[in-house]
């Protein structure tokens, strides 16, 4: 078997492989032998039919199977022994010469060979990159034990309509008197928040309403372009208001007052375990600790891309092979179709480019990344979605179980592995480069990310 192995700009590789009749015939010879003492064949008892029958009937589909076998098995070989950094698969070339497969050959195969373009890849600590550090102010926390309060408040009778009240009610569709219509639409038990209702007219109909009273309003005028909305109301298909335009009466039968809980010793259990914080002054520091790494998450993310848009001007332009990854894609994307390749196909570079930046600099600052580093993402993600409904004092036990099911899955685990390089890579990267430190509030921070 010859390889040979060239580019012509150094991002166009061409492969052409030949295969000859020595490097199969063992093999073939001997995966024949083997269809031949399983072959079934009518009037033959079984392992006695002739081996010229056999070739006949099998021998051309072993060939083609042992030759494909060899071609897989000697690329990619080939590619790793001589450290060609590939992109995508390899692709049959538009060179390709057809080959009959059923004489003994020599049979040539050529392949089209994305190839990395070089690129040189350094940071120190002449490389200055800004870390926006994120202050815990009051206004945080206060907006944090509201949130908590608001998680563990409840719904309570109220007498009189305000605010943010939900009404329950039944509806009947009026006619044009404003009478209830003999088959019209009723509705026992109808939720409404009149504060989510959009046009103000009809909202202001809800002002001071007390339970018994009667409410004459339109739905249609009290939720413009929004018949999912009002269908849902009257409890009908959407299509039976989609012409609708009556008014209804609403009989107010309920008023439901949302009061969040009290900033006590209760809810200083409820959020951070009983006996944890004596008083509001150490609840407030609890909040502030559970803040801070939170905030320094949003820091590191935001520093990383930093890092990377700054690599990536310090690099400067890079030449890929455009028309081959083109190839790559559509044939990745077959059901999306060529349109599809072109509008994403600039920032599947981008990422391309900042992929292959940001291996070289996993790779220069030797960072490897083991099983724990991966079940600690994994466990940290399982954190946060705790978190995210008010339950951040979940036991230990309970969120490495939580982790240990994300980690079964695939798809997850892939996920996991890309966040630990991150990780580790961010957490380098801040002791090699010279950090500029600048102290923001959140809401400072957040203007700069929706600038990025």
């Amino acid at each position: 078997m010859n390889i040979l192995f060239e580019t012509t700009d150094k991002i166009n590789g061409l492969m052409t492989i030949t295969v000859e009749k020595e490097d199969y015939q063992e093999k073939v010879d001997k995966m024949l032998k083997d269809y031949r003492k399983r072959a079934n064949i009518p009037g033959f008892r079984p392992g006695m039919a002739p081996m010229g029958m056999i070739k006949r009937q099998f021998g051309t589909q072993v060939k083609m199977d042992e030759i494909n076998r060899l071609l897989g098995e000697k690329l990619t070989g080939y590619i790793r022994e001589n450290n060609i950094q590939m992109l995508g698969e390899p692709l049959a070339s538009e060179k390709q010469q057809p080959q009959d497969l059923a004489g003994d050959g020599p049979f040539t195969f050529v392949f089209d060979i994305a190839v990395a373009p070089e690129m040189q890849v350094e940071l120190n600590s002449k490389d200055k990159i800004t870390y926006y550090n994120i202050k815990v102010d009051d206004k945080l926390i206060d907006n944090q034990v509201k949130m908590y309060a608001q998680q563990a408040g409840e719904f309570q009778k109220a007498e009189i309509f305000s605010g943010n009240d939900t009404l329950t009610g039944d509806l009947r569709q009026l006619d044009a008197e404003g009478n209830t219509l003999e088959g019209g639409i009723t509705t026992d038990s109808g939720m409404i928040m009149p504060a989510y209702i959009k046009e103000e007219s009809q909202r202001k109909l809800f002002d001071g309403c007390k339970p018994g009273d009667i409410i004459t309003f339109n739905p249609k005028k009290a939720y413009p372009n929004n018949d999912a909305e009002v269908a849902a109301l009257l409890k009908v298909d959407k299509e039976q208001v989609k012409d609708l335009e009556s008014d209804f009466s609403y009989q107010v039968t309920e008023i439901r007052h949302f009061q969040p809980a009290e900033v006590n010793q209760a809810l200083f259990d409820r959020v951070f375990g009983e006996g944890s914080c004596k008083d509001e002054k150490e609840f407030r520091q609890k909040i502030e600790e559970t803040i801070q790494p939170q905030l320094q998450q949003n820091s590191d993310f935001r520093f990383l891309q930093d890092v990377r848009t700054y690599v990536e001007k310090k690099v400067g332009e890079v030449k890929f092979p455009e028309a081959l990854l083109k190839r790559v894609m559509i044939l990745n994307n077959q059901d999306r179709g060529a349109d599809y390749v072109e509008k994403n196909f600039e920032g599947s570079i981008r990422e391309l480019k900042w992929h292959l930046i940001k291996e070289q600099l996993v790779a220069a600052n030797n960072i490897k990344v083991e099983n724990d580093d991966v079940k600690a993402v994994a466990k940290e993600a399982v954190r946060q979605q705790f978190a995210q409904y008010g339950m951040s004092n979940v036991p230990e036990d309970v969120l490495e179980n939580y982790a240990a099911e994300q980690m079964k899955k695939r798809e997850s685990v892939d996920g996991f592995v890309d966040r630990a390089v991150d990780e580790k890579l961010m957490q380098t990267l801040k002791s090699v480069v010279k950090l500029t430190e600048k102290s923001v509030s959140l809401e400072e921070f957040n203007k700069l990310m929706a600038e990025k």
